[in-house]
């Protein structure tokens, strides 16, 4: 009992310990960062394993290195008269494309003709398949005055979740083309979601601006894609963001986290400038087939500095995020967040299943290795449930937890095993009946005693005692009384002597005193204070009877009455014969 008392104590411990250390928010902003990191392992592992494939309805039209040389050469500068974009769109739409998607945004230049914009405004107006993007800021309003958006673009969101999107709340806008905004609602917004490491994990499916919800640019495409015309939605008590029949999971910000499908490349990419060749007539190694696909256009040119770090790689060109972030709709493919209540319920289990392994195995190399293999074994479920499940499950908590269950579980049970060999202790050299120190205990501290008294040329005494008349006792009172009397003496021996001093019980009714550092004659009154006492004192038997007893009193002195144990031994003991044949209730 005292065992599983002491675990149970020592666990609870732990746990309120931990809970109150990794409240403080720069240890869990780090512990977050070594499970983002953790993260990244395994979606590295998964990728590597081609466990998930790109879905080939998507198709990137990138503006590569060669691309943006192309337009230096052939346009002279950066970026692209609008009115190409619209010879693009007007070229592709004649394949019937599932939508064609800018990740990139046409903000007002002074750089573009008013007939190239105005062009690619009528794109616009004649296709409902073409979907561009703007980005939400929090620039001062001494820059711009916040501009209000058309109503088209925002979405109605009944938020039964806690989440409140405080971090994906913004204040300003840089509009794009008002023919724009006015030809379509199709726009969607590209704020990302980084990390506090700066990789970027997961994406908004929705910002606020001015308290109203804007989905992303990624949303409206995978809508599209999916026929879903809706304009309102619900996130779930759940923190679900209901799309159909598919559920999001939104993570604290109200971000999803996204699953990766591969490195930089892992789509179908076309260099733009063969699409402007095609568009002009010109010849061109370009042969494929747009119909039915989304095809995304964005900057991976290194110069164009839109370039994420991603789970996937360090260098990930934004509009390919995009395209994953569309792809985990189509798939319904998004990784779930086990939320903290259930990672620390399981991490509580851990650590309970751990400690049980420390208690109950005495090796502790065998311990060790199944602590170990324990928690290997967590990992191993937790890899096979991102993979199967797309479920995300901590493992730095678990991993502390567990680290400090068998910590905590190892001390507790070094604690038992140290009370558990003073216990024996105690038993292997006390008396059972009067709980004086034993016969044996006694023979290992006289020669203890002779030793240091021959290394330090000191005293130390002696003292033999043999309760008067005891046989005679017991026949006339019984044995029961007589085991009384022998455990009140005992204690009266215990009480009259110096915390340093030795009291035990020397065979039968006979006990001993060894009084380190002590002199004949202060032996002599430590003894006769003590036959005093004992003479003095009444004595409890069974039935409620009281009685006197005396006793008798030998004493030898180190090195008078002899140099070594049994001389001291059988000095004391002659004494004490003689104090008996002298009349008894005496010292001698």
């Amino acid at each position: 009992m005292f065992k599983k008392i002491s675990y149970a104590l020592g666990l609870i411990f732990f746990v309120i310990f931990a809970f109150l250390v990794l409240k403080n928010a720069n240890l869990s902003t780090f512990i977050d960062t070594i499970e983002n990191r953790t993260f990244d392992l395994r979606q590295s592992i998964l990728i590597n394993q081609g466990h998930k494939k790109p879905s080939k309805d998507i198709v990137i039209v990138a503006i590569d290195d060669a691309t943006y040389e192309y337009i230096l050469d052939t346009y002279g500068e950066w970026p692209l008269p609008r009115d190409t974009y619209a010879n693009i769109i007007n070229y592709l739409e004649k394949q019937s494309p599932k939508s064609i998607v800018f990740d990139l945004m046409f903000v007002k230049s002074l750089k573009s003709k008013n007939q190239a914009d105005e062009e690619l405004i009528s794109a616009f107006k004649k296709y409902k398949n073409i979907f561009t993007s703007m980005n939400l800021d929090n620039q001062s309003a001494d820059l711009r005055t916040p501009p209000d958006l058309p109503e088209e673009m925002s979405i109605n969101i009944e938020n039964k979740s806690k989440i409140d999107f405080h971090q994906l709340t913004f204040k300003n806008c840089r509009l794009i083309l008002e023919g724009i905004l006015n030809a379509t609602p199709n726009i969607g917004i590209i704020n990302v979601s980084r990390s506090d490491d700066g990789i970027l994990r997961k994406m908004p499916l929705v910002v606020k601006y001015k308290d109203k919800f804007y989905p992303q640019l990624a949303l409206r495409v995978g809508l599209n894609y999916l026929g879903e015309n809706q304009n309102s939605f619900e996130i779930d008590k759940h923190s679900n963001f209901i799309l159909g029949k598919r559920k999001i999971y939104l993570d604290d910000d109200g971000s999803a986290i996204l699953n990766w499908y591969g490195p930089a490349g892992t789509y179908t990419y076309i260099p733009m400038y063969q699409l402007i060749k095609a568009v002009k007539g010109e010849k061109t190694e370009m042969d494929y087939n747009f119909t039915n696909k989304i095809v995304y256009f964005g900057t991976t040119a290194a110069s164009l500095f839109d370039i994420k770090t991603v789970p996937a790689g360090k260098i990930y060109p934004g509009v390919e995020v995009q395209a994953t972030y569309v792809n985990n709709i189509i798939d319904n493919n998004f990784i779930r967040k086990v939320n903290k209540g259930y990672t620390i319920a399981l991490s509580i289990l851990l650590a309970l299943l751990i400690a049980s392994v420390v208690t109950r195995v005495s090796s502790a190399f065998a311990a060790s290795m199944m602590s170990l293999s324990t928690y290997l074994i967590y990992i191993l479920i937790a890899y096979y449930a991102m993979k199967f499940e797309n479920l995300w499950l901590e493992l730095v908590y678990p991993l502390i937890f567990s680290i400090g269950a068998f910590t905590v579980a190892y001390i507790v049970k070094y604690l038992i095993k140290s009370r558990d060999f003073e216990q024996q202790y105690i038993l292997a050299t006390t008396d059972g009946l009067t709980e004086l120190y034993n016969h044996r205990y006694f023979q290992e501290q006289i020669r203890m005693q002779v030793e240091q008294a021959k290394r330090y040329s000191s005293n130390f005494s002696l003292i033999i005692i043999d309760i008067d008349f005891f046989k005679k006792f017991n026949d006339t009172f019984g044995h029961q009384s007589g085991d009384a009397v022998l455990r009140q003496v005992a204690q009266t021996l215990k009480k009259n002597v110096r915390v340093t001093d030795i009291v035990c019980r020397y065979g039968g009714e006979e006990m001993s005193i060894i009084l380190p550092n002590t002199g004949k004659d202060e032996a002599f009154s430590t003894a006769q204070k003590i036959c005093e006492r004992v003479a003095s004192k009444k004595f409890k038997l069974t039935g409620d009877k009281e009685t006197h007893v005396t006793i008798s009193l030998g004493v030898a002195t180190f090195p008078f009455d002899g140099d070594t144990a049994p001389a001291i031994i059988e000095s004391a003991d002659k004494k004490l014969y003689t104090a008996k044949n002298s009349g008894r209730n005496q010292v001698k």
